[in-house]
């Protein structure tokens, strides 16, 4: 596939808000910020360049470094840290303190597909897809996972049969949820732009 139609697909990607908006913040943590709108737009997955950086509670932190310092083999202090630095774009920092997490909970499914996010927004695209492989391989049915499994696959690795099949996992593992809706949005907006991809047709139906 030539650069202009993958620019193409970005842009028909990146003009679904509902989307864009929910493959990227669906993994924030519940104390992250909202992105605006047009940003979640606009620096959706793939799509665009990482959302800008906003700064974080340097006293939190300092409070969570100490107890994770203090508790070697709690991850709990160490996913705070992953979660704050998450929510503030600053992904180079999460990825640091969502690795430790994982090397004393590996079964962390939210730490494993933040991680994957966050590497994709570090420039790692085959690291974001072993992040979100080693969740499903425990999780197989894991909705955000394979949501932003597929994202990747198709605007990190131009992989968009891999991105399709992802997606369709979604749709057949949580039909009617957000990202089930999501995935069938991502299919049908890439399948207009590109033609080929058709949602529903290994997955449940429409």
């Amino acid at each position: 596939m030539s650069g202009r139609e993958w620019g193409v697909l970005a842009v028909a990607a990146a003009s679904s808000i509902a989307v864009m908006g929910w493959i990227v913040w669906s993994e924030r943590p519940p104390t992250a910020p909202e992105p605006p709108a047009d940003q979640q737009a606009e620096t959706a997955l793939g799509a665009g360049s990482a959302p800008e950086e906003t700064a974080v509670d340097a006293a939190r932190v300092a409070t969570l470094e100490e107890a994770a310092a203090a508790a070697p083999d709690d991850a709990g202090p160490r996913v705070a840290l992953g979660d704050l630095y998450f929510g503030a774009r600053q992904f180079e920092e999460a990825i640091a303190w969502y690795e430790q997490v994982l090397v004393l909970d590996a079964a962390n499914a939210d730490a494993g597909t933040s991680l994957g996010v966050s590497y994709f927004y570090a420039g790692e695209s085959e690291r974001a897809v072993e992040a979100f492989e080693q969740v499903l391989a425990a999780n197989p049915e894991h909705p955000r996972a394979l949501l932003s499994l597929g994202i990747v696959k198709a605007f990190g690795l131009q992989d968009l049969e891999g991105a399709q099949d992802a997606w369709e996992q979604v749709i057949a593992a949580a039909p009617g949820s957000p990202e089930s809706d999501a995935a069938r949005e991502a299919i049908d907006r890439l399948g207009a732009a590109h033609g080929g991809l058709d949602a529903g047709s290994s997955a449940g139906g429409p």
